[in-house]
């Protein structure tokens, strides 16, 4: 599941880069405009994906560290 979730982060930053490619040769500068912010967005959402994966991952180790301390090491 983990490994989808980086998926999704990684081809939200690829769908951005190539976007941006294509505004780059464009003639009309309204639709690279557009491309551009579409970029910025999947950008965004790349950068959002990747912290949330970054926080689960981090929360799951945390759980599993819990489990496997004794019950007088957890208090403190």
């Amino acid at each position: 599941m983990a490994l989808e979730r980086f998926m999704v982060s990684k081809e939200y930053m690829g769908t951005a880069r190539t976007l941006l490619r294509i505004a780059k040769n464009m003639t009309d500068q309204a639709m690279a405009d557009r491309l551009k912010a579409l970029a910025d967005d999947y950008e965004r959402r790349g950068r959002k994906a990747g912290h949330s994966e970054s926080a689960k991952a981090l929360t799951s180790l945390d759980r599993r560290g819990a489990e496997s301390r004794p019950r007088a090491a957890r208090s403190s």
